[in-house]
Parts: C-alpha cells; sequence; structure tokens
C-alpha cells in the first residue's frame, strides 16, 4: 500500500513539472513572438522615417526654398531685361509653382547641357526652361504634365532659298545647343548640327553665313524679330510635330511627392488662368493649351 501511494506521488510530481516546463515554454515562445512583432514594427517604422528624411519634396519644404535650373538666355523663356532682372515665361511660372509650395525660389543659371547634369546630380530640384519631351529624355527624367505648346521652326537668312520642307534639311549645317529636340529632330533630317551656346550666337552663325539653318520654337523667333526687325531671317518652313513642353524632374521614390505637387501646381494655373495670362504676356498668344 505505501508503495504504491509512493508510486503515484512520483508520477504526479513528474506530472505537474512536465506541465510547468510546458507552461514556461509556452511563455517564453510568446513572449519571443511578441519581442519578433515590437522589433518588425520598430523596423518599419525606422524605415518610414528614413523614406520621409530622403523626401524631396519635404527637404523642400523644410529649407523653404526650391532651386530651379535654367539658362536666362533664352528670351521670352528666360532671360534678363534692360534692368538685367531675370524674367521670362518660364521664370514666372517656376515662381507660381513655388509660390503653392509655400516656399521662395532660387534661380540657377547656366547652359543647357550643365543644367541637366545639375538635374540628375542633385544639385537642381527642378529644371524650367522650356524643355521638350521626348522618348530619350522620358526614359531618364519624370516629367510634369505639359505647361505649354510649340511648333519648331526653321530659321534661315531672309535671302536663303534651298530650305522648303523639313526634309531639305538633308546634307545642311544647322546649329543648336547639342543636346537641345532642336539639334535631335535636324539629325533625323539629315543635317549636320553644330553644338553653340545660346540664341544670340547662333544667328551670328546664321548671319554670317557659317550654317544654314537653326531650328528653335516659333515664338522664339517672333521674340528675337521683335527685339531685332532689322535681322535678315524668316521662317523657311515648321515641323509637322507639336513639342511638349514640361517640367523634367530626376527618377526616383525621393521624387514622386514633388512630381505630384508640381502637377497640382500647373493644373491650378491652368485652371485658373495664370498659364493663358502668362503665354499672353511673353509671347502674345495663349501657348499653354494644344
Amino acid at each position: 500500500m505505501k508503495r504504491t501511494l509512493s508510486l503515484l506521488m512520483a508520477v504526479l510530481m513528474l506530472t505537474a513539472v512536465v506541465l510547468t516546463g510546458c507552461s514556461s515554454g509556452g511563455t517564453t515562445s510568446g513572449a519571443a513572438s511578441s519581442s519578433d512583432a515590437s522589433s518588425a514594427s520598430s523596423k518599419a517604422e525606422s524605415e518610414s522615417s528614413a523614406a520621409e528624411g530622403n523626401d524631396l519634396l519635404a527637404q523642400i519644404k523644410e529649407k523653404g526654398t526650391i532651386t530651379v535650373a535654367m539658362e536666362g538666355t533664352w528670351a521670352p523663356w528666360t532671360y534678363h531685361d534692360a534692368d538685367d532682372n531675370l524674367v521670362g515665361y518660364d521664370v514666372e511660372v517656376a515662381q507660381n509653382i513655388a509660390e503653392k509650395l509655400g516656399v521662395e525660389v532660387n534661380f540657377v543659371e547656366g547652359e543647357w547641357d550643365g543644367l541637366l547634369a545639375g538635374l540628375d546630380d542633385g544639385r537642381y530640384d527642378i529644371m524650367v526652361n522650356g524643355v521638350g519631351v521626348t522618348e530619350e529624355r522620358a526614359e531618364k527624367y519624370n516629367f510634369s504634365t505639359p505647361y505649354a505648346y510649340n511648333r519648331t521652326a526653321v530659321i534661315v537668312r531672309g535671302d536663303y532659298d534651298e530650305i522648303n520642307s523639313m526634309e531639305d534639311l538633308e546634307g545642311k549645317t544647322t546649329a543648336n545647343t547639342i543636346s537641345s529636340t532642336y539639334a535631335t529632330q535636324a539629325e533625323a533630317h539629315g543635317a549636320t548640327v553644330m553644338g553653340v551656346d545660346d540664341l544670340n550666337q547662333t544667328i551670328e552663325l546664321l548671319l554670317s553665313g557659317r550654317i544654314d539653318a537653326t531650328l528653335n520654337a516659333e515664338v522664339v523667333f517672333a521674340d528675337y524679330v521683335k527685339e531685332h526687325p532689322e535681322a535678315n531671317i524668316k521662317i523657311a518652313t515648321f515641323s509637322d510635330e507639336v513639342e511638349k513642353v514640361a517640367i523634367p524632374i530626376r527618377k526616383g521614390n525621393d521624387t514622386a511627392t514633388l512630381l505630384a505637387a508640381v502637377n497640382d501646381a500647373l493644373k491650378e494655373m491652368s485652371e485658373d488662368g495664370t498659364l493663358t495670362a502668362l503665354s499672353e504676356k511673353y509671347f502674345g498668344t495663349d501657348i499653354s493649351k494644344e
């Protein structure tokens, strides 16, 4: 009888130890699970914070300025007036965008190719300089919705009659900034393109007979002739396509919110008539609509 009771007591004690071990193991497992969840949550919050820290729009608003690249030598898009003030259609478009973002605008002027390189390197937040949308550029940059449209004009000397269509550019020599859409169009039609820095240099080459033609926006030609009525130049022909002008922003997750904000600003400017008013002010016609 004593032996039976002893055996029963041993069994009960062993069962209690096992159950206690299972209970302890379960609690430990639950604690580990809770710890893992907490760790995952912290990691997600950390990643979210890091993402916010890299967000370009957030950075712009934090410092209170948006850096805008433009040439400053391409009237009426961006140029200097008689008092050396930076003015133009793109200047006021950029100022309006900055105002809607709640920040000041910091303009940085430079040559075309350098502006694109600076955009790539992150030295500039956006480039507002009559940039035409092309398939090649769209592979590299995210573009805003178009805020202007224009036709490409083939400009020649007043006494030059060898170009009457885009096809007549075959074998001719033109001049434009090398990475511009105008240079691309000229080369696509068989022309040899000479690289230049700005419009004034291009016209000098044209009038001196060193080039046969140059391609540029119809509205730029109109503005140049208005300022230089004595210039012996004319439009020989136009391109068939209407060029869409938009704002390039470097691609990446950190620029998505900035692109959306710029699009919202342009939409508001289109709906309230701001773009139309600026177009008529600088071009004498509304180029904000296709």
